[in-house]
């Protein structure tokens, strides 16, 4: 018996469906997901959960002449699946394969490129605008998670929407979850609205007692519905999005078709902002995501039937290493505490968790609000480690200038995920930290080489009076130079070996990468010395001066940008002392962004592996 997901090759196709075989194209996307997923990785419990909603809201627009924006952009696999792309799957995430969000490059029924939380509104009313301005009547959808909710931007967004005199149609999926559990104030008021029975069974019935009153009962329910104190109102507290100035459907049943497409054309009607409540279940479908939504948020290739990972690595993580040294410190000193953004899991804030949970702030999807908060506790007393990955950070550029910085408070940005991660895409790799926080004066940072320097950088973060930033990569530790433990001294960089010839000067996760150039380099009769950074900012210019002395070739190692990096300081450096004569070999990323694909697979494609480097310095030299 063929397949009803193969009736659908392209946008549209999907409403030539039986409306009988509704629940059927259902299963048979969450099975073609999670066989598919199982096989790349992926995002799996995000993309079960809206399988019905979205396809109520593929049977309800018209692609690509409507338009959605999916926020953070990972839940949109079966809308790839219904836009003729399903056959792409098997290169999910892989280098010039299709990406995990959506992409305008894929399809014309992608209209928005996202990929971080809290944007979609945002971008969903600047496409509402652009639509009246030209005077069109297409039909603008924003979906946006609860957990996207907490984020502040979305609340501007909300508060611009509310003046709307034209339709657009805000799509809140709430499955009490963003990566890790909900939490604040925004999770709690959805809550009570998602548990209200009060509401949810009495509405209907205190209606029809009302319609039932001859003569008067029909007016005397407009009365109510159009009055402050209107039938909501007795029944949920606040009504938030109303006294907003949104029209509020909901809640509905997010596996409900045929709710959510009533829903839907009740909502194309109305002549403002609406918000349209969908409660759907995270990991629906596939019992083990259903149990442990965090775990099958974004997952390596596993096995269907036990849900474990094909390949098991029971390698030491730089976020092992950072979980386990944090518990140490805060077990001696009861002024550190620690914020992460929505990912206590991710960012190895766990085990913190559960062993002081009156020193681990969870603030939700609110990177900005962390960092200032942040700078609170320490104004206050408190040693406080901001817990975030680079990729993130990158929201919160203004606090860290405003309200940290300047006020030189002793906060300590720990940055996970620093570097090229790999199969996310553009979106999440973490290539710009070096570039944007150097700018910023009284700003220090620092990068380990390897497991012990990272236990030590860490101490010497935690007694550091002023704000400090330490950046790792994303995967195991490395072992490179293990017997080299210089003490950590302020400004200055560990000179691992020197033999004159070409000195490679690399910062962090880099320096492995030296170790094996500089070996390379011998082989062929060729002397190199190998220094580890340490510090990106302040740069070591003392160790810069001694060393160009005896090297008549300086190459810099790092993963970020060239422009504002590392790099480009040496290289001013040198221009500014008079070192033109030395030959000078920059590595870094190139300035484009970086697509998605295996981490070790993109580093050679940018030059960033100790083949790649050799290659260069051959050339020159």
């Amino acid at each position: 018996m063929p397949r009803i997901l193969d009736q659908i090759e392209k946008g549209n196709d999907i409403k030539d469906v039986n409306p009988e075989d509704y629940k059927a194209l259902a299963r048979e996307i969450r099975k073609f997901l999670i066989k598919n997923i199982s096989k790349t990785g992926g995002h799996l419990a995000s993309n079960l959960g809206v399988v019905e909603l979205t396809m109520a809201l593929h049977l309800s627009l018209t692609f690509p002449e409507d338009k959605i924006v999916w926020d953070v952009g990972h839940q949109a696999y079966t809308h790839k699946i219904l836009t003729g792309r399903k056959e792409n799957f098997a290169t999910l995430r892989k280098y010039e394969g299709m990406s995990g969000f959506p992409k305008r490059t894929e399809s014309d029924c992608d209209c928005f490129d996202t990929g971080h939380s809290s944007t979609s509104i945002s971008a969903a009313l600047g496409l509402v605008k652009a639509r009246d301005l030209q005077e069109q009547d297409n039909t603008v959808v924003a979906v946006i998670g609860d957990g996207a909710l907490s984020g502040g931007m979305a609340f501007e967004a909300l508060n611009n929407a509310a003046r709307l005199k034209t339709n657009m149609i805000i799509v809140l999926n709430d499955n009490n979850m963003s990566i890790a559990e909900n939490v604040g104030g925004v999770s709690n008021y959805l809550g009570k609205i998602r548990t209200n029975q009060a509401y949810l069974g009495m509405k209907d019935e205190i209606e029809k007692t009302l319609k039932s009153i001859p003569k008067i009962g029909d007016g005397i329910v407009e009365r109510v519905r159009k009055s402050k104190e209107s039938i909501k109102h007795l029944f949920i507290p606040g009504m938030f999005f109303e006294d907003m100035g949104l029209t509020y459907i909901g809640p509905i049943d997010g596996h409900n078709i045929n709710d959510l497409l009533t829903a839907f054309q009740t909502a194309k009607k109305v002549k403002g902002a609406v918000i349209v409540h969908v409660i759907t279940k995270k990991g629906k479908g596939y019992q083990l995501a259903e149990k442990n939504p965090t775990k099958y948020h974004g997952i390596d290739p596993f096995d269907i039937k036990t849900g474990e990972l094909l390949k098991k690595s029971s390698n030491r993580t730089y976020t092992n290493v950072y979980s386990d040294m944090l518990i140490e410190l805060a077990k001696k000193n009861e002024k550190l505490v620690t914020i992460t953004a929505a990912m206590p899991t991710g960012t190895g804030l766990q085990a913190f968790q559960q062993e002081f949970p009156t020193r681990c702030f969870d603030v939700g999807i609110a990177e900005e609000h962390a960092v200032t908060f942040a700078a609170g506790l320490a104004a206050g007393g408190m040693k406080p480690f901001v817990t975030i990955y680079s990729t993130f950070l990158q929201r919160a550029y203004d606090q860290i200038v405003h309200d940290v910085c300047i006020g030189n408070y002793p906060v300590v940005f720990a940055l996970d995920r620093a570097g090229i991660v790999g199969n996310d895409g553009e979106t999440h790799q973490g290539v710009f930290d070096l570039s944007f926080l150097r700018s910023v004066p009284n700003m220090t940072i620092i990068a380990p080489k390897n497991e012990k320097e990272f236990e030590d950088m860490l101490r010497f973060c935690e007694n550091y009076n002023a704000p400090i930033a330490i950046r790792y990569p994303r995967g195991k530790v490395s072992t490179c130079f293990q017997n080299e433990s210089a003490p950590i001294e302020y400004g200055k960089a560990e000179i691992l070996t020197n033999h004159g010839g070409i000195l490679l000067l690399a910062v962090g996760s880099m320096v492995e990468v030296a170790e094996e150039v500089a070996k390379q380099l011998e082989a062929s009769g060729r002397n190199a010395s190998v220094v580890n950074a340490r510090f990106v900012k302040p740069l070591d210019t003392a160790m810069l001066q001694q060393l160009a002395e005896t090297h008549d070739t300086i190459v810099t190692l790092e993963e970020n940008v060239f422009s504002g990096g590392f790099s480009e300081e040496v290289g001013a450096y040198m221009t500014q002392q008079g070192m033109g004569g030395k030959r000078f070999i920059p590595v870094t990323i190139p300035d484009e962004f970086v697509e998605h694909g295996d981490p070790d697979m993109l580093k050679a494609k940018l030059g960033l592996t100790a083949e790649g480097i050799m290659s260069r310095i051959l050339t020159i030299n």
